[in-house]
């Protein structure tokens, strides 16, 4: 029942109380990025949600548009300033994702949206992502955000999307907090954020 119903009427009412909470936050937010970053303030990327269905991801944007002699856009460690940085280790970048749960596109627990690119690399086990809608935060989140691996994190997401519960949801919640406060797992050791999928690796020796 909390999964087909009570879920995502949680989902519009906080939602609904957090924008009309948080709004001098994003204000002041909006009005910084524009300061230090210039327009667009909002970054839009299209996203799979649930069973696949695309939608606009809002984040506030934390990148520069710096790009090579050539017009591409530089390594995501060189466009990510430290005012970026900043965004990301508090979380405030996320803040507009709330208009995306008040939609319904997102709930605020759930596997995170990711590339759209990515739908064709996965297997059938991680396919199953996508049978909950994809949440601000979720259970990979809180057990190492962007340190963990591709694996690993799709282990999580798998299990959250067999397992919802309220109970979880609130458990994943609570250390979401934690998680931000302590600004663990922002980035990938190997990368400024997360390195990109590349699909699974398959060991084709004999």
């Amino acid at each position: 029942m909390y999964r087909n119903f009570l879920k995502r009427g949680i989902d519009f009412c906080l939602a609904l109380i957090a924008l009309i909470l948080l709004s001098p936050v994003m204000l002041v937010t909006a009005v910084l990025v524009r300061n230090k970053l210039g327009s667009p303030v909002l970054f839009k990327q299209l996203r799979p949600g649930k069973n696949e269905k695309i939608f606009a991801m809002y984040k506030f944007r934390s990148m520069t548009d710096a790009r090579d002699e050539e017009g591409n856009l530089l390594a995501d460690s060189e466009r990510l300033t430290d005012f970026g940085k900043k965004l990301r280790s508090t979380s405030l970048d996320e803040l507009p994702e709330l208009f995306n749960i008040l939609k319904g596109d997102m709930s605020f627990v759930g596997p995170r949206p990711l590339l759209i690119d990515y739908l064709k690399l996965y297997d059938e086990k991680q396919k199953q992502r996508h049978q909950v809608r994809p949440g601000l935060t979720g259970l990979a989140q809180v057990n190492g955000r962007n340190a963990t691996t591709w694996e690993e994190r799709f282990n999580y997401d798998v299990y959250y999307a067999n397992h919802v519960s309220l109970w979880l949801d609130i458990k994943i919640l609570v250390k979401t907090v934690k998680t931000v406060l302590a600004r663990d797992g922002i980035n990938n050791e190997n990368a400024a954020t997360m390195v990109a999928f590349e699909g699974n690796k398959l060991d084709d020796e004999e």
